[in-house]
């Protein structure tokens, strides 16, 4: 498949890349600084800025999937959905937060006392970025949030999905390895299961 990844320099953007490239996709590696995306077969580092609404949807134009791997506080849900519908790209999948999972039926993470205050805008960012693809009539979207710890870790490929819920371990550790992630992403978009939905990976 052709895929175009925004923010492929990133921690999570260049380990979906690296992923995509595993398997063999042809890959748009989006960043401002291409230079700082590695080398991999079937990978053309491109510039690009998230903020050009205009310019992100040529650049996503022809592909079957965009990816979009950015900070929400760092770009425009609006511009960025807008950029997916004019670009006709096929299926646009996000890398969300985990600030909007619930842990108890109706509270969010990003609610709870012990949430940490530096993350807090970043997370209400992206639960509002969600309310908007949940208002979306045309595009074919899918929202992938992380568990709680999105961190440096192995590729072990023992993972579990949920939808709404945050997930966590026996130990009660909510947490999930950019590279695992890339692999659930990876296969949401070989193997389409969570159209027009939102899900969540973790340990």
């Amino acid at each position: 498949m052709k895929i175009a990844v925004a923010g492929a320099s990133g921690r999570a953007g260049s380990e979906i890349t690296k992923e995509l490239s595993r398997r063999g996709h042809s890959v748009t590696a989006i960043a401002r600084n291409p230079e700082k995306i590695a080398a991999l077969p079937n990978v053309t580092p491109t510039k690009g800025d998230v903020l050009d609404q205009a310019g992100l949807a040529r650049l996503w134009a022809g592909h079957d999937v965009a990816v979009s791997s950015v900070h929400f506080l760092a770009s425009d849900a609006l511009k960025l959905i807008g950029a997916a519908k004019d670009s006709k790209v096929g299926r646009y999948l996000v890398v969300g937060g985990a600030g909007s999972l619930e842990v108890a039926p109706g509270v969010k993470l990003v609610t709870t006392p012990g949430f940490p205050a530096q993350y807090k805008a970043e997370a209400e960012a992206g639960s509002a970025f969600l309310d908007l693809l949940r208002q979306e009539k045309e595009l074919n979207w899918t929202f992938i949030s992380p568990s709680a710890l999105f961190v440096e870790g192995e590729r072990t490929a023992k993972f579990r999905l949920g939808t709404d819920q945050l997930l966590a371990d026996a130990n009660g550790k909510s947490w999930i390895s950019f590279a695992d992630y890339a692999i659930a992403l990876a296969d949401e978009v070989e193997r389409p299961a969570h159209l027009r939905q939102r899900f969540t990976v973790g340990y």
